[in-house]
């Protein structure tokens, strides 16, 4: 039979106390109602005796916090998520706080069903990558005034905090290596969507080319169908149908492992004859060979802005203020694949 757990009730009744003061010494409030330091020492060792476990949920319920919080994002395997969920792990734990990790995989059903199951376990607050139809999700919640921060992408009519980098910019830079090594016909293999991310890389590598007179190739391959894993063959018959290109850059670190695979399979010494960049770093690409050029972006940034916007959410002390839209650099770090062949 399953034991019992042991409430607050029997260690009143066990030492003789009020439940009050028992819940008092327990919840660390003590000194501040002038109780003892005998009958406190007496109540925490009886608690410890006895192996008292505080009820999470009737604790939630009456103070209104769970000191808990859901980091949503695409892929939780993803290197670029699970690196930056790692971090942000540490820096919330540090100010109380523990973490429920979730992935939507870009999918508005599973997004609503998540946020849905978790809003109704009354977590403290959401850290979102949100998929591209929860704009009205999200404001129900900013609505409801639950904390929420939304991480990578946004939504540009909707007033919500976010954590975001200029991945315009970071395309144009990234573009604009690759020309300067003297690539004249680059590839830009992307998803197809409209949310603001892809659209920003989209967006820098075009005006990229277009400012130094060049040529667009892209390709946008649908994320459902890069889900079912036909990504590569999308990336096959795009290099079938362009063998003039002298160079490629990704717009994803998935991407670019699948258009590695491909090349390797087509003629492995693509790898080394092309331009090649990747949007995102990856433990990987430092030890290929050639070494991939990458934009990396900055984790420890990104998660410290993240629970720098966040605690004011959850204390409410700026209720009111308006909210944040944090765009943080990115650094390309280049390597072998594309230094001027």
């Amino acid at each position: 039979m399953k034991k019992k757990p042991v409430s607050i009730t029997h260690i009143a009744n066990e030492l003789k106390i009020s439940v009050t003061t028992v819940s008092f010494v327990l919840n660390g409030k003590a000194k501040e109602k002038h109780i003892s330091k005998e009958l406190t020492k007496k109540v925490l060792d009886y608690a410890k005796l006895v192996n008292y476990r505080p009820n999470q949920i009737a604790q939630s319920l009456r103070t209104g916090k769970s000191k808990i919080l859901v980091f949503m994002v695409e892929d939780i395997s993803n290197s670029f998520f699970s690196k930056l969920a790692r971090i942000f792990e540490d820096i919330a734990y540090d100010k109380g706080y523990k973490v429920i990790f979730c992935s939507n995989e870009n999918n508005d059903e599973k997004s609503n069903e998540l946020i849905s199951l978790f809003n109704f376990r009354q977590v403290d607050g959401f850290i979102i990558v949100p998929s591209p139809g929860i704009k009205d999700t999200i404001e129900n919640l900013l609505k409801d005034n639950i904390p929420v921060v939304l991480l990578d992408r946004f939504f540009e009519e909707l007033d919500c905090c976010s954590v975001v980098i200029d991945n315009a910019k970071a395309a144009f830079d990234a573009t604009q290596h690759l020309i300067n090594n003297k690539f004249k016909n680059i590839g830009f293999i992307t998803t197809a969507t409209n949310q603001s991310q892809m659209g920003g890389r989209l967006n820098g590598y075009e005006d990229a080319v277009k400012t130094n007179g060049l040529k667009s190739n892209t390709l946008q391959i649908p994320f459902n169908e890069i889900i079912k894993g036909r990504g590569k063959a999308y990336i096959h018959n795009f290099l079938d149908t362009h063998p003039d290109l002298d160079s490629v850059f990704f717009s994803t670190n998935y991407l670019a492992q699948s258009g590695l695979e491909v090349l390797k399979e087509k003629n492995p010494k693509l790898i080394r004859d092309l331009g090649i960049i990747a949007f995102d770093d990856n433990d990987m690409f430092k030890i290929y060979d050639p070494t991939i050029t990458s934009v990396s972006q900055p984790l420890v940034e990104m998660s410290i802005k993240l629970m720098d916007l966040m605690l004011p959410l959850l204390k409410k002390k700026e209720a009111g203020a308006p909210n944040q839209r944090v765009v943080l650099k990115t650094e390309l770090l280049i390597r072998e694949s594309s230094m001027a062949k």
